[in-house]
Parts: C-alpha cells; sequence; structure tokens
C-alpha cells in the first residue's frame, strides 16, 4: 500500500489529492516497536505523528511523578497535544508510549500552521481532533471525580482491549496503579473482586478480560 493509498483508507477525511500527496512527499514512514517512547514529558515537539497501525498510549505525570492514563492514539488519528505543542512552539505536557507495534507518518511540525488556511480539509481534521481529545478528557475528568474505582478500572481494561484489539494482556498490578493514579495493593485487591464476579481471569503477569 502506498502513501496515497494508506492516506485515503485511514485518514478520508484529508480529502484534497495535492494535500495527499503533499503528506506523502514531507511526512516520513516509521514503525514504532511497542513499549518505545515516541515523546517524553518535556519534550520539544518536533513532528505530528499520524497512526494508521497499532495504538500509541498518552500519559500525563504530576509534580511528583505519578503519571495517569490520559487516551489512546487508534489508527486514523493524531495527537492534539502535539498540533496544540507544535502551533505554540511548546513542550510536550505528556508522554506517548507505543501501547503495540506502531506504523504513522511522521510530519515536520511547521506544516501544522502552514496548511490550515490552504487546505479545508486539514484544517477540518485539526478541529476535530482537538473536539475528539477534549471529548475524552473531560470524560477522563468525570471518571476520576464520580467513577468508582472498580469500574475505572474495568474502563481501563476495555480501552486496552479495543487499542490492541485483544483480550488478554501481559502487565502487572503495579503498571495499572502507575496509569490509574493509585497503589498496586488497591489495584490487586479490585482485580481479584473482578475476577470473583467473572469479569477477568488472573495469571502470574496476565490479565483475561472475560
Amino acid at each position: 500500500m502506498n502513501g496515497i493509498e494508506i492516506i485515503k483508507q485511514y485518514f478520508p477525511t484529508i480529502s484534497e489529492k495535492e494535500l495527499q500527496e503533499q503528506i506523502t512527499i514531507f511526512g516520513t514512514y516509521q514503525r514504532i516497536s511497542a513499549g518505545q517512547k515516541l515523546i517524553d514529558f518535556g519534550q520539544y515537539v518536533k513532528t505530528i505523528p499520524l497512526v494508521y497501525k497499532g495504538a500509541i498510549k498518552v500519559l500525563r505525570q504530576d509534580t511528583e511523578g505519578n503519571e495517569l492514563f490520559l487516551y489512546y492514539l487508534n489508527p486514523g488519528e493524531t495527537c492534539a497535544m502535539s498540533l496544540n505543542c507544535c502551533m505554540d512552539y511548546n513542550k510536550s505536557q505528556v508522554k506517548a508510549i507505543a501501547e503495540e507495534d506502531v506504523e504513522l507518518i511522521s510530519l515536520p511540525a511547521e506544516y501544522m500552521d502552514k496548511w490550515i488556511p490552504i487546505y479545508p480539509s486539514w484544517k477540518n481534521f485539526v478541529a476535530q481532533t482537538y473536539s475528539t481529545r477534549f471529548q475524552e478528557l473531560l470524560h477522563t475528568i468525570d471518571s476520576i471525580a464520580f467513577t468508582k474505582l472498580d469500574e475505572r478500572l474495568l474502563n481501563y481494561l476495555n480501552a486496552k482491549s479495543e487499542a490492541t484489539n485483544s483480550t488478554i494482556f501481559h502487565l502487572t498490578h503495579q503498571e495499572i496503579a502507575y496509569e490509574l493514579s493509585t497503589k498496586r495493593e488497591v489495584i490487586s485487591r479490585l482485580l481479584k473482586q473482578l475476577e470473583k464476579i467473572g469479569k477477568v481471569k488472573l495469571g502470574r503477569n496476565k490479565i483475561e478480560l472475560i
């Protein structure tokens, strides 16, 4: 599949032929291995990722180094945080890690602003990205403020399942605790409760979503 075909299949709203060609000319096609870090807190964002395979996990960090899972970037999506940093030349306020093997088109940051007044579909794509991520952030805030931790944990596992297209996860209770900003003991207790009611099946560093 060539570059134009990738854009048409995974980014159908980017419709101008000239823009599609510009992306293939100036974009770099990259493969990122699972677990590899794409951007870290405090780094300058120099590129915009257009994901067309795999999933990227986006995390926030507080002043004490605690991390909180925000959302996944899935095929056909880009990162609103990256767009915002590119626009204002700011440092990243999030960390992005490949949840599984990822393939993406990496666009130089300067095209973020340059293409907005030229290509309506790019302007709409950027606006839709901001809208989608804003709704996801509201969902995250609501989840923290109004949802019990056992429901948050189950929502987290469901989101991971959707992002990876799998119901089996090889991760520790401590890793989940980091991403939900809580303690390992709490996650272990809640997972055992979920196992008792048939929602998950637990193994050594393995969780299966039923």
